[in-house]
């Protein structure tokens, strides 16, 4: 049996893309824009959510900042008013022992032994 060659048709018609595409490309065009439109009202909207959520997220730092800084005044007040505290403590020892220092003497000086707790 002989091979069979397949020959095209003479009759085919000028317009044949266009007629495989049944959508004009004038609209094709229309709907691939408003695609992009869409894209791009989503887009901005996705850019206005994060600008809203750095605003925030800048706010909420504001607020730490102050907080820190309010914290560490506070510290350093109450270190210095720890110092105060211990410099008095240590005033008042020294006192008491002047005083008891003093007490001695004069206990020695009357000759009054008195015994040793050591």
């Amino acid at each position: 049996m002989a091979p069979t060659i397949a020959v095209p048709s003479t009759q085919t018609k000028p317009y044949h893309r266009r007629e495989i595409s049944a959508v004009p490309e004038s609209e094709v065009l229309r709907r691939r824009n408003d695609e992009l439109e869409k894209e791009l009202k989503k887009s901005f909207e996705r850019e206005e959510k994060m600008r809203e959520e750095l605003q925030k997220t800048w706010e909420r730092l504001r607020v730490a900042e102050e907080a820190e800084e309010r914290l560490c005044s506070q510290l350093g007040e109450f270190e210095a008013e720890a110092v105060d505290q211990a410099r008095a403590y240590r005033t008042r020892v020294m006192n008491l022992m002047d005083q008891l220092s003093l007490a001695q003497k004069l206990l020695e000086s009357a000759s009054v032994v008195v015994p040793n707790s050591r």
